[in-house]
C-alpha cells in the first residue's frame, strides 16, 4: 500500500510554530517512505475562519519547502459528502436530536439526557451518535497503547452541531477515507479524539489509518501554541531557522552545519535522516518563545 499522509490546518490565522511541527513531521514521515503528502484546509468551522489565512498558510508552507501533492482540499466544499455520511447513520438509527446546552452538562461524559426523548426537528438541536461499551484500542506510533471506553468516558458525541455546522469528527473521518490517508501524524492534544474517529470509521466500514501523535509545543505557562493563545506567526523571512527548530523539537538532531544551507538541502537532510523513534514520547514540550 502506498503511503499517503496529510496536514490539515484550520485557516484561523497565519502559520505558527506549533503547526509547523505537525507539518514538518507529517511531511517527513510520508516522504521518507516515498509517499504522498496532502494538504487539506479544515475550514468547516466558518465563524473561526480568518479571511486570507488559507493563502497565508499555503505561502508559508511553500517558503518552508513543504510542497504538497495533488490539489488542496477545502472541507467547505465537501458538505454533500458529510450529509451523505450523516444520512447513513440516520438510516442505521444511530443518531438522535439533543437540545442540551453546555451549561446543562456537567462532567466529561455525556449522560445520554436526550437519548430517548425524541425531540422534534422544530427545536434547535445537535445530532449525537449512539455509542456502545466496546473499548476502542489504539497503538499509537509515538504515544504507545491507548484505550478508551466511549460510552463511559465520552458518551454519545455530537456529529452535527446545533448551529448547523457539521462536527469535526465526521468531516475528518469522511475526508481521510476519501483521500485514502494511510497515516495521520498530528498533535497529542488530538489523541483523546482518535477513538471517536476510529468508532466512526468502523460504522462506515472505513479502513483505519495508522496514528502518530506528536508532543504539543507549549509556552512557559503550559498553554498550547495556537491562535487562541496568540501564538506568533512564523517568520517567512527566515525559513531555515524555523525548519531547524522544528527538527530539533522533533528530536531529529539536525547537523549544525545545516544552518548555512538552503531550505531544499534541509528538507532533503530531514527526509534522509527522519526517524519516528527519535521523537520524544511526551504529551507536551515547552518552547522558549511563542
Amino acid at each position: 500500500m502506498s503511503v499517503i499522509g496529510r496536514f490539515a490546518p484550520s485557516p484561523t490565522g497565519p502559520l505558527h510554530f506549533g503547526s509547523v511541527v505537525a507539518a514538518v513531521a507529517s511531511y517527513m514521515q510520508a516522504k521518507s517512505q516515498h509517499g504522498k503528502w496532502l494538504v487539506r484546509m479544515d475550514d468547516i468551522d466558518t465563524p473561526r475562519n480568518q479571511a486570507g489565512a488559507d493563502s497565508s498558510i499555503l505561502k508559508s508552507l511553500e517558503i518552508l519547502g513543504l510542497y504538497w501533492d495533488d490539489k488542496v482540499l477545502f472541507q467547505s466544499h465537501r458538505q454533500a459528502a458529510y450529509q451523505e455520511a450523516l444520512d447513513l447513520l440516520t438510516d442505521k438509527n444511530l443518531l438522535y436530536r439533543c437540545t442540551c446546552t453546555r451549561k446543562q452538562l456537567q462532567g466529561k461524559a455525556y449522560p445520554g439526557t436526550c437519548r430517548d426523548k425524541g425531540h422534534s426537528s422544530d427545536q434547535q438541536h445537535a445530532l449525537r451518535v449512539l455509542c456502545n461499551q466496546q473499548a476502542i484500542n489504539l497503538n499509537d506510533e509515538i504515544q504507545g497503547k491507548f484505550q478508551q471506553n466511549l460510552e463511559t468516558e465520552i458518551g454519545d458525541f455530537i456529529v452535527h452541531r446545533a448551529d448547523g455546522l457539521v462536527a469535526y469528527h465526521i468531516a475528518t473521518v469522511v475526508d481521510d477515507a476519501w483521500q485514502n490517508i494511510t497515516e495521520i501524524v498530528r498533535g497529542a492534544d488530538l489523541l483523546d479524539s482518535t477513538p471517536r474517529q476510529i468508532y466512526l470509521q468502523k460504522l462506515f466500514n472505513y479502513h483505519s489509518p495508522a496514528y502518530a501523535h506528536l508532543p504539543v509545543a507549549v509556552d512557559k505557562q503550559g498553554y498550547k501554541l495556537s491562535k487562541q493563545y496568540h501564538a506568533k506567526p512564523i517568520d517567512d523571512e527566515d525559513p531555515v531557522t524555523t525548519l531547524l527548530l522544528a527538527l530539533e523539537f522533533l528530536g531529529q538532531d539536525p547537523d549544525k552545519l545545516l544552518a548555512q544551507e538552503n531550505v531544499e538541502e534541509i528538507i532533503q537532510w530531514g527526509i534522509k535522516h527522519w526517524s519516528l523513534e527519535k521523537i520524544p514520547r511526551l504529551d507536551t514540550i515547552e518552547v522558549k518563545s511563542s
